[in-house]
């Protein structure tokens, strides 16, 4: 057998062994935990650390990864892994991975992969048409939220004359801190990223965004630049977008949307209205692999002025010289981002936006919605749970208050609900993380998977219950 080049029937074999695994490990995801509690040393006792000389044939690959990785990895599918912001993945979008895995087109220019662009660009400009952008905006995939900030906030950058003083930029003190690292790697420094408070809602105060690009002009500062928030990460807060436009035009400033958990909740009917706005940004960055399913990576930068971007980006040099090209033909995809070798991420977002349809996501992203209202009302309505912060979207952020912490001090709340989210983790039923809101620690939970139910809100707060009464009894 040559493995660097098998036969049509290994490969035969190969693609049935792995669409087995698929059909039993997503048949089996509910009676798997959502987390197992391992150790560096534990997973490296199952894996070979020799340099391998020789081969090994596919089904004992195979092996190790059923055995020794699955068991060992967070089940980013389960119903109940609430931690984070993290999509389940789909069947179709694996799939497509595969398919562009095998194609592996490198998405530079179009002459280097003319369909493949061609299929970005077209799926690009669906993206443009869900969120209410004008016909001329465009842009790319990317390979995250991160990537997708780092590419907008460059282009903003070109908007302002560098000379004229320290260019200042402005977020709300809950945006995501990829916004802060963009700053330190584009040389615009950390310490220009002016984070404006928050309401009760933690959403943007606009007031204090006026009072402080008004306190930086009078130092001599250039503002050039807000970050307006389509769902926070740490409470799923949506800033208010038309205010902040209004503000970005009186100052003459870029504004960038972070709507990279959020933005594309705008296809749920109950949440469309909270991102009036949002369609007027100069620029947004989305994730496909959060709230359209997808398995990483897959980010997105949309451009309301797509020559800003290219103006940023472009770089001639002789060996990427084209002739005798149109324009579609002549389009460089380098010239709208960072980067030069690109996957055909476009291939999993085409295929499920044409294989699943607006109307199911629709449906899907108003489920999870349900699920994150449906835990709020429980809360509410018990006398052991209090909620932290309100929901918005379907991040819930909350803390388990038993009737024998009742009248403890916050910090011992605190320290309880701590030492409860650890052992919720190692117990596996359900998954939470956490988020520090007000100076106070929260349980945070986020429902972005299209199998959770209102059935699995309910066997989460059961699940705490046991481990909190475990905890307590040993205590």
């Amino acid at each position: 057998m040559d493995m660097l080049e098998p036969s049509a029937d290994e490969i035969r074999d190969w693609g049935n062994s792995v669409t087995q695994f698929m059909i039993d490990y997503l048949g089996g995801l509910r009676d798997r935990p959502a987390y197992r509690h391992t150790s560096s040393r534990e997973i490296r006792s199952g894996l070979d650390l020799k340099l391998p000389i020789k081969g090994t044939d596919f089904d004992s690959l195979l092996k190790i990864f059923r055995e020794t990785i699955v068991p060992f990895s967070r089940q980013n599918a389960h119903p109940r892994m609430f931690g984070y912001v993290q999509s389940p993945g789909t069947p179709i979008g694996a799939f497509a991975d595969l398919l562009a895995s095998t194609l592996n087109a490198n998405l530079t220019i179009w002459r280097s992969a003319p369909a493949p662009v061609e299929l970005e660009r077209l799926t690009i400009d669906w993206i443009r048409q869900i969120l209410g952008f004008t016909p001329e905006a465009g842009g790319l995939f990317v390979s995250g939220g991160s990537m997708a900030n780092l590419a907008a906030l460059a282009a903003a950058r070109q908007t302002k004359e560098h000379s004229l003083g320290r260019l200042r930029m402005y977020a709300s003190s809950a945006t995501h801190f990829s916004i802060t690292k963009a700053a330190a790697l584009l040389g615009i420094g950390r310490e220009n990223v002016q984070h404006i408070a928050v309401d009760e809602h933690f959403k943007m105060r606009t007031d204090d965004l006026i009072a402080k690009i008004n306190t930086d002009l009078e130092a001599g500062y250039v503002p050039f630049c807000v970050v307006g928030n389509a769902g926070t990460v740490d409470t799923g807060a949506v800033d208010p977008l038309r205010e902040i436009r209004d503000v970005a035009n009186r100052f003459q400033l870029w504004m960038h949307v972070d709507g990279s958990y959020g933005a594309f909740a705008v296809l749920a009917q109950s949440a469309t209205k909270l991102f009036a706005g949002m369609e007027q940004a100069d620029s947004i960055a989305l994730d496909p692999h959060k709230w359209l399913y997808l398995p990483v990576d897959v980010g997105c930068v949309i451009y309301r002025h797509p020559e800003i971007a290219r103006a940023t980006f472009a770089h001639e040099a002789e060996y990427t010289r084209m002739f005798g090209e149109e324009a579609d033909e002549a389009f460089v995809c380098w010239d709208y981002g960072p980067e030069l070798s690109r996957r055909f991420r476009a291939l999993k977002v085409w295929m499920l936006l044409k294989g699943v349809g607006l109307d199911r996501l629709s449906e899907a992203i108003e489920s999870n919605l349900a699920c994150a209202r449906h835990l709020e009302s429980m809360v509410r309505a018990s006398d052991d749970f209090e909620m932290v912060a309100p929901v918005e979207l379907s991040i819930f952020c909350f803390r388990h208050v038993p009737v024998q912490l009742r009248n403890e001090s916050p910090e011992a709340i605190d320290a309880f609900n701590e030492r409860l989210l650890v052992a919720l983790q190692r117990d596996g039923s359900s998954y939470l993380s956490n988020a520090t809101l007000g100076g106070r620690f929260a349980l945070r939970g986020c429902a972005l998977n299209y199998r959770t139910t209102l059935r699995d809100m309910e066997i989460l707060l059961d699940d705490l219950r046991r481990v909190a009464k475990s905890l307590l009894s040993r205590a």
